[in-house]
Parts: C-alpha cells; sequence; structure tokens
C-alpha cells in the first residue's frame, strides 16, 4: 500500500505514523472514493495530527489516478476481509476459556500481550510436567544456543529450526520488552546488546520469556520483575571498580568526585 501511494507521489506515511489509524483510514476511504483535493484530504485529520494539516497537505499532493484508487479499494477490500476473518477467529478463542487464567498470567510479564499470550499457551500448553525443567522447554522450542565442542575448542552455533509460531511469539516480545527501561528484560537487553549486537540479545530476551512463562505456569505465580537495577545491584564492587578505574583513565580521582558529589564544586575543580 505505501509503495502504490508513492508510485502517485503521496507520502502520507512520512507525516502519518500509522497509516490504517482513523486519520489515515479515513483519508484513504476518500482517495479512493475520488477526491483527491490535498487540503480537504488534510482536514479529515483528527486527534494528534490535526495541527499538523500544512504537512499532511503536502504530503497529500500527488498524481492519484482512477487506476490507483482502483488498486487502493482492492487492498483495503482485502484488508477488511481478513480483519473480519481474525475477529471470527477471537470469537471462537473466546468461546472456550479454560486456559484463561493462565492467559491473564502470562499478560503480566514485560512485553507479552493477550496475542502472544494465547500462542504460548497453544504451542506449549499449560501442564509443564511434560517438560522436566525449564532447559528442555527451551531445547525444545530451539531457542537457546547450540554447543559444539571439538578437540577442546567451543565452537558457536546457531538455534537450529524449531517451532515457527513460538519463536516468532518470543521474538516479538523480546522486542517489546527491549523498549522497556524499567525492567530486568529490558536491562537484560541493553547490557548483551553492547557486547553481543540486538540479534543475539533478542534470542537471550526470548529465552528469558520462555524460561519465566514455564515457571510461572508450573507453579501458577504471576510475574515478578527483578527491576532494571539487577545487575547493578549483583555487580555493585566491580561496577564501582569500573567506574573508579574509567574516572582515572579521564583524569579525575576519587577526591574530586566526592568534592563534586557533596556539591563544593570549587573544591572538586582545585583537586
Amino acid at each position: 500500500m505505501h509503495k502504490l501511494l508513492e508510485t502517485a507521489n503521496i507520502k502520507l506515511a512520512n507525516v502519518v505514523a500509522d497509516v490504517l489509524g482513523v486519520s489515515g483510514r479515513a483519508m484513504l476511504d476518500a482517495l479512493v472514493a475520488g477526491d483527491t483535493d490535498p487540503e480537504r484530504l488534510a482536514k479529515l485529520a483528527k486527534g494528534s495530527l490535526t495541527p499538523k494539516v500544512k504537512p499532511l497537505a503536502e504530503a497529500l499532493r500527488g498524481r492519484f489516478t482512477s487506476h490507483h484508487a482502483f488498486l487502493l479499494g482492492q487492498m483495503l477490500t482485502q484488508l477488511d476481509q481478513l480483519a473480519a476473518l481474525i475477529a471470527q477467529c477471537d470469537v471462537r478463542i473466546e468461546v472456550s476459556k479454560p486456559c484463561e487464567p493462565e492467559i491473564q498470567r502470562l499478560q503480566t510479564i514485560v512485553g507479552v500481550g493477550r496475542r502472544s499470550a494465547e500462542v504460548l499457551v497453544s504451542e506449549i500448553g499449560v501442564d509443564m510436567a511434560r517438560f522436566s525443567t525449564a532447559g528442555h522447554l527451551a531445547s525444545w522450542a530451539r531457542i537457546c544456543p547450540g554447543s559444539y565442542e571439538s578437540a577442546g575448542k567451543r565452537r558457536s552455533v546457531g538455534t537450529g529450526t524449531g517451532n515457527n509460531w513460538l519463536r516468532t511469539t518470543l521474538l516479538e516480545s523480546a522486542w517489546a520488552a527491549a523498549h522497556s527501561r524499567k525492567s530486568y528484560l529490558g536491562a537484560q537487553f541493553r547490557r548483551i546488546s553492547k557486547r553481543r549486537g540486538s540479534k543475539r540479545a533478542g534470542i537471550a530476551v526470548a529465552h528469558s520469556i520462555l524460561v519465566i512463562a514455564y515457571h510461572m505456569l508450573r507453579n501458577a505465580v504471576d510475574f515478578n520483575d527483578l527491576g532494571a537495577d539487577y545487575f547493578d545491584r549483583m555487580n555493585n564492587a566491580k561496577l564501582k571498580r569500573y567506574h573508579l578505574r574509567r574516572l582515572a583513565e579521564l583524569g579525575c580521582d576519587a577526591i574530586s568526585v566526592l568534592c563534586m558529589r557533596s556539591g563544593n564544586t570549587k573544591a572538586g575543580l582545585l583537586s
């Protein structure tokens, strides 16, 4: 849809974050109906987009022909049909609620929403007795790093191919948790991504989410976040030594830092 609009020189996505939101959908429907006046289309903006009438008018100024309108109408019709099918599936899921307590419990994990919780329950079940440990579950799901050792040397290998539905859901939840600034999972992502990159960090957080889900389902408990400062609390002395060393490398000594913390900046600078 974005490509189609850009072939007509319409850059709606540059101004509207969600083209299929309330305002974006109203503008697209108007384009399909034959209204190509950018000023009138821009006035369909609602909510936070209301002050952006001028940029919207510029973004909607293009060469939108009847052929573009036909193709866009086909795409919107297909989207509506898919939304209706998804709604029917939601109703079907709501009819049978034997796992509703578990679904509600899994949603307490940072980054896990309703849909992700439903996928987790449908793929791994709620009876964790089939997996002796959380490691067995992670190995079955292929969401843990492989291990290859030969002649005393350990080599890094991929995670392998497992349940695609479960893997995709866990990774989506991991990326959502990575944006959290006040959670253990977000801190874990940032800590690992500095050393190993964001992709490996995503796999690690996905693995943590699966392990957390295992223990929650097995013990029937809610998620207990360890906090964003968990790693700082675990390595407090090491962290202090690291920062003191870095301050020394930058030309600052401990006395200067103490003076600055106490508010005596002049004494700190003199020292």
